[in-house]
């Protein structure tokens, strides 16, 4: 099976294998270690109804040992080269990625070829895992003082079908329910090479064509499989208001989500990333509107934060969620908190943020992405996700200037647009 070169772009190089595997090398001759990471084109939107939670499940089985290897041996090998490893679930991807020293490359590429090409699926590793994931959400959402706020929580209130609002974290009795059936056939959908990228980034050597061709030989005899075709997950915009309340035992202090829906980035960039420089504006250090207007000035809140993107910037594929959470005193009402907002809100979407504000929020997110660029294993992950969420890696390089281009009004006409819709 052989590698058929599809393009390339100054230090960014693409190919597709035969059996439909992407990859996308980015070298670096400035830095010692390399990473290895595999993107998986299913997330939380992708499971199935009635499994929730599945997803990241999955994600936990893929490191319980494969065809050559036991248990914990993907370990061992990745530690014993001096490298880290891990995996994440999102909505619309399953990551798994390493980083190790430049000599140990090909050990990378033979251990997560070898996942790929067959997890160890058992009754035993099944029911372990399980039990893994129901303690992760006691750790992390169930005995935690605002556990699976607001990604969890909000959801549900802000859209209407299964995709987009059901818990990814999963419910107990569903993931207990999971059997080796539905792991072996979530396995052959969704984690068949065409639906799957590798991506090698850090330190190549001189001879990318080298690196291509260790990726074939590790990945290239993974049997081809039909590629699920990737539904659409958009739905209507809220028309009205909504509300819900969770109650909360362990919370110290009552919190306030309000969740509004983004552009589409793939279709509407710079509508997107004018939302995601109003929520710097808003939420981002001591000057920001909310900190100085309900921190402050009123007193309202101790803490409040506002995103673009349910589980960050450019994250998903459309649809996707700009938030804004805070945490109150008991006897503030979170009318006046949401009065507060929508006033804020309504200066911006009256005259948009001046030339100096708009200057500080972008600088500020500049340094942020070049600090988080120094590290090959977040590049590399920022550099794969944009490849398979939207077609070009090139977006992650691109973005501290294309936020430096986004303009006053821009950012006014994001607060219009959230002003203008249900929340």
């Amino acid at each position: 099976m052989r590698a058929v070169r599809v393009g390339v772009v100054p230090d960014l190089h693409r190919a597709t294998l035969s059996n439909g595997l992407r990859v996308l090398l980015a070298p670096d001759p400035n830095t010692p270690v390399v990473g290895v990471a595999v993107h998986v084109d299913v997330g939380f939107r992708s499971e199935p109804e009635g499994r929730t939670g599945f997803a990241h499940l999955f994600e936990h089985l893929m490191f319980q040992g494969s065809e050559s290897l036991e248990k914990l041996a993907h370990f061992r090998h990745v530690q014993g080269a001096g490298g880290t490893f891990n995996g994440s679930t999102h909505l619309d991807y399953t990551d798994y990625f390493e980083t190790l020293p430049s000599n140990a490359l090909e050990r990378a590429l033979f251990l997560e070829a070898d996942r790929m090409r067959g997890p160890r699926l058992t009754e035993e590793n099944l029911r372990n895992q399980v039990d893994v994931v129901k303690e992760e959400i006691r750790l992390n959402v169930l005995n935690r003082p605002y556990g699976g706020f607001p990604w969890i929580l909000l959801p549900p209130v802000l859209y209407d079908t299964f995709p987009n609002a059901h818990n990814g974290y999963g419910d107990f009795t569903e993931l207990e329910q999971a059997s080796l059936d539905d792991a072996a056939a979530f396995f052959d959908t969704y984690y068949a090479p065409g639906n799957a990228q590798v991506t090698v980034a850090g330190y190549l050597g001189a001879d990318v064509d080298r690196v291509l061709a260790l990726v074939e030989k590790h990945f290239g005899d993974i049997p081809a499989r039909p590629t699920p075709v990737r539904p659409s997950f958009a739905e209507p915009l809220p028309g009205t208001e909504r509300r819900a309340v969770s109650p909360d035992a362990h919370a110290p202090l009552p919190a306030l989500a309000v969740g509004y829906r983004l552009p589409e980035p793939g279709a509407e960039l710079d509508a997107y990333l004018g939302h995601a420089l109003l929520a710097s504006i808003l939420g981002d250090g001591e000057a920001a509107r909310l900190q100085r207007r309900l921190v402050h000035v009123d007193g309202l809140v101790t803490d409040v934060s506002a995103s673009a993107g349910l589980m960050g910037p450019l994250d998903a594929r459309d649809p996707d969620t700009f938030t804004i959470t805070a945490v109150h005193p008991p006897s503030v009402d979170p009318d006046r908190v949401l009065s507060a907002v929508d006033e804020e809100l309504d200066k911006l979407a009256a005259a948009g943020p001046d030339a100096d504000e708009l200057a500080r929020q972008v600088a500020r997110w500049s340094a942020a992405l070049h600090h988080e660029d120094d590290r090959v294993m977040y590049r590399m992950l920022g550099l794969g996700a944009r490849e398979l969420l939207f077609g070009r890696a090139e977006l992650a390089l691109e973005l501290p200037e294309r936020l430096a281009a986004v303009t006053s009004e821009q950012v006014r006409e994001a607060a219009a647009a959230l002003r203008g819709q249900g929340r």
